[in-house]
């Protein structure tokens, strides 16, 4: 993640895509990030998820378990 959004803002951001929604495809994480106008680690992050349908502990996890596999390159 670029601007290093920490894992607790990041959940505040989850919360607000997924308002109203049990689950949410990633296009659609994709169209309402960019209506809320949500950082571009928010961005980057939502491309690194495979396509599919997600409820928002399965976004954390995934993302969780792509920084592990892929650590940030400096």
């Amino acid at each position: 993640m670029t601007e290093q959004t920490s894992g607790e803002m990041l959940e505040t951001l989850l919360d607000t895509l997924f308002i109203g929604e049990e689950r949410l495809s990633v296009a659609e994480l994709r169209r309402r990030a960019m209506a809320e106008d949500m950082p571009s680690d928010v961005h980057q992050s939502i491309d690194t998820l495979p396509e599919g349908e997600y409820a928002q502990d399965e976004v954390l996890d995934a993302l969780h378990t792509h920084a592990v596999i892929t650590p940030p390159s400096f």
